[in-house]
């Protein structure tokens, strides 16, 4: 496939390219499972399993005053049952004690020590937090394709959980080459760079796939591609940046392609990350997909938002694998756009958005400093300060 494809033409075949992941079965008790969710996960417990009071307070029976018998305590339920006219001292969380359905909370009680008066009566069900109102045994908490998260983990153990059925997350490699490179923790010589987009990318994936095996950086030639690409051959997503132009020292097409890889697309029209390139390869393990990134730290930020991330939760079963723009507004003029479709960095408020000093696709500071990515279409209008414009929401701190 030669013809350059649009941004949504590329993300609809990188879903139909994804890999399918296999799912097994973690103990919450053995640890933090992460993931996705290989299955629907039912309650097997109501929570609560009672009527609890939701204030401090007074569990009352009938019209005051009251006397007050006892105490209801989280973890120490009161015993007894209410007549009319009594209550009980209750804390948050604690069992409503038969009899009563309404608590009178601490700050509307007067009392002389043993009996307890009010001004006003609650209504029945005041402050009390009915069984099950949370959920109910049987009831569906979490959803097939739903990101296990710390709420959902809590969910989950409320809900009599111990075994999920989650999604594997996919092996995942990044090779990052180039003769300019210099790895990590080693001073770079004056024709050199430090190697920064292997790091930065197992940044952006650790969420999701924990531990990248990082294969770079390794210099532009065949044979140390080749070498590279063989300790590549048990992950099921190689992320490679750089050399995957058509230039004299861009190798990784012919290195791939060396490898046993067939080119599925090539070339996105987007600005930064046109050359972006993407092959499928079989292995002896199964099905591998390889995501070529552009070389500049910010063309290959920006392809990794946007599709080495999709491409990492498909694989994991996500069913809206994309990432979501949010509309807010321009806090200064944006110019129109060209054929390409275009992301620009930029730092947000929550409700205006304003642009990065620079925008060029080496800038490491200015795209450090960004919290959002302004999206603009191909084609699309000057937008005046005010308008409305869409933005991708980042994580970049």
């Amino acid at each position: 496939m030669n013809a350059m494809l649009s941004l949504k033409e590329a993300h609809t075949r990188l879903q139909e390219i994804a890999p399918s992941m296999s799912a097994s079965e973690f103990a919450i008790s053995g640890g933090m499972p992460r993931g996705f969710a290989a299955s629907d996960h039912h309650a097997i417990r109501t929570q609560p399993q009672a009527d609890l009071s939701a204030m401090d307070g007074y569990a009352i029976c009938g019209d005051g005053p009251w006397e007050r018998i006892g105490e209801s305590r989280a973890g120490a339920p009161f015993g007894g049952a209410l007549k009319p006219g009594q209550c009980v001292r209750i804390s948050t969380g604690a069992h409503m004690p038969e009899g009563s359905d309404r608590v009178l909370i601490q700050e509307e009680a007067s009392t002389d020590g043993a009996s307890i008066s009010a001004e006003d009566v609650p209504p029945p069900n005041r402050h009390v937090r009915k069984a099950g109102f949370d959920f109910h045994e049987g009831d569906l908490v979490l959803r097939k394709g739903v990101r296990l998260g710390p709420a959902s983990l809590a969910l989950a153990i409320a809900a009599g959980l111990d075994r999920l059925q989650l999604v594997n997350a996919p092996k995942v490699a990044v090779l990052d080459s180039g003769d300019e490179l210099a790895p990590v923790g080693i001073p770079p010589r004056p024709n050199q760079i430090p190697a920064s987009n292997g790091t930065m990318i197992g940044s952006m994936l650790h969420p999701y796939v924990g531990e990248v095996n990082q294969l770079g950086p390794v210099t532009d030639e065949l044979g140390a591609l080749a070498v590279a690409l063989a300790d590549a051959e048990d992950c099921d997503i190689l992320i490679t940046s750089g050399g995957a132009s058509v230039g004299d020292h861009d190798l990784m097409q012919e290195a791939l392609k060396a490898w046993g890889a067939e080119i599925d697309f090539w070339k996105v029209a987007i600005k930064p990350g046109k050359p972006l390139m993407v092959a499928r390869r079989e292995s002896r393990t199964g099905s591998q997909v390889i995501l070529g990134l552009p070389g500049n730290p910010v063309s290959s930020f920006v392809t990794c938002f946007l599709f080495a991330l999709p491409l990492v939760r498909a694989a994991m079963g996500d069913p809206n694998p994309l990432p979501q723009t949010i509309e807010i507004t321009a806090a200064q003029d944006f110019a129109h756009t060209g054929s390409r479709h275009e992301f620009l960095r930029g730092m947000s408020d929550g409700r205006t958005v304003h642009l990065a000093a620079s925008q060029d696709s080496s800038a490491l500071q200015a795209l450090a400093s960004a919290n959002c990515l302004v999206d603009r279409p191909p084609d699309a209008p000057a937008v005046k300060i005010g308008e409305p414009v869409s933005v991708y929401c980042l994580h970049n701190g």
